[in-house]
């Protein structure tokens, strides 16, 4: 398995130094770090959420897409992927100067959702990413995240050649409730993507306050 980051690996044997860059280090400011996990169908951006967001260098465990996976995978509308994530993905970013976020982003085939119980151990929420393309891969996921009773917010990933829709049309053909949070994104921009992030955080936390009232 190939575990990558975006810049290469330093080599020891040419002198380089080996380990995280010191702007990789957490500052020592830091109260609070939350767990988040971003999911989503086959091909919807999650990688390219976490590289675009992150503030270090991510982790990706992306892998070529080979014979193995036809009939398997269901690419209709992504033929052109050439790799897929079979662990996971993984990046940070401070929301300010106490609160920072750990990013892990899941597998989208179905083959591989057996990580999900490991990823989703001491998350407090989830982003799920949505293709209007494709939005019939999205129902099983949102599924497992109320089973789960996982608190989330839908993220509308804006692909060049994906129809426009208002918001209120797909959160009807998700079945999505009213009091879920639903916004449009870029996954490639790193403020849209901060934004969506930004938009679960206070999401959790208007429920820490209702639950703290209800006591």
């Amino acid at each position: 398995m190939d575990y990558r980051i975006s810049d290469p690996v330093p080599d020891a044997s040419l002198g380089e130094p080996v380990g995280p860059r010191p702007q990789d280090a957490l500052p020592d400011t830091v109260t609070t770090a939350v767990k988040i996990v971003i999911v989503g169908g086959f091909g919807v951006g999650k990688t390219t959420m976490v590289r675009a967001v992150s503030e270090i260098r991510p982790l990706t465990t992306e892998e070529t897409m080979t014979r193995a996976g036809e009939g398997v995978d269901h690419v209709t509308g992504i033929e052109d992927k050439t790799e897929t994530t079979v662990a996971m993905d993984f990046g940070r970013i401070s929301l300010n100067e106490r609160l920072v976020l750990y990013l892990f982003g899941t597998p989208g085939q179905e083959r591989f959702w057996f990580l999900w119980n490991g990823l989703f151990d001491g998350a407090l929420g989830a982003v799920v990413l949505v293709d209007a393309r494709r939005l019939e891969v999205s129902f099983d996921i949102i599924s497992r995240l109320e089973d789960r009773r996982m608190p989330f917010v839908v993220a509308v990933n804006a692909f060049p050649d994906a129809p426009r829709h208002e918001l209120a049309e797909l959160r009807e053909a998700l079945d999505l409730p009213d009091w879920v949070p639903m916004v449009d994104c870029d996954a490639r921009n790193r403020a849209s993507s901060r934004d969506v992030l930004l938009e679960l955080t206070r999401y959790l936390h208007a429920m820490t306050l209702a639950q703290t009232e209800t006591r």
